[in-house]
């Protein structure tokens, strides 16, 4: 049978500074301990200030905006072609969320402009994904692909689906 690894000292040190600045999910009763010297006491050194962390850089992405009333009206009366469309009917969030992003940077690669997602409406009218999706297409990696969207009209879905823009190639 083999014995259980030893940790070093200095590794416990770094767990405990580490274990220190998590937040737990439910309140604890464990005592982290600060009987252990700090790193600097182990290595015999001074402690050195600390150095600022460098600043990402950030692309900004602007935000989806709701779609304009003109290409709405177009679009709901078939005068602008729907070019794509995904049904998230029947998936959990997290396989609609992976779908729907899957979806829409394919409709981008390949040129779509507009494609309808349908939602459903769940039960009573208040599905969890009627209620995700828009929150989902002002996020970071869905702002990439959406310029717009706005809830479809009743021929195609009505509350249960979304038109989205997606941007243009560039």
């Amino acid at each position: 049978m083999t014995s259980a690894p030893t940790i070093s000292d200095e590794d416990r040190v770094l767990w405990n500074l580490i274990a220190k600045t998590v937040k737990p999910l439910r309140p604890s009763t464990r005592v982290i301990s600060d009987e252990l010297p700090s790193m600097a006491e182990l290595l015999g050194e001074a402690p050195k200030p600390a150095a600022p962390a460098p600043t990402p850089t950030v692309r900004k992405v602007p935000a989806p905006v709701m779609l304009d009333k003109p290409t709405h009206t177009k679009i709901a009366k078939g005068r602008l072609a729907i070019e794509a469309r995904v049904d998230l009917h029947g998936l959990y969030q997290d396989q609609a969320y992976t779908l729907l992003l899957g979806f829409l940077r394919s409709a981008h690669a390949r040129g779509a402009r507009h494609v309808l997602v349908i939602t459903g409406k769940g039960p009573g009218g208040d599905g969890v994904l009627r209620r995700s999706v828009p929150n989902w297409l002002m996020t970071a990696p869905f702002r990439e692909v959406v310029s717009s969207f706005d809830h479809a009209s009743r021929g195609h879905g009505g509350t249960g689906a979304l038109y989205v823009r997606v941007k243009r190639r560039t």
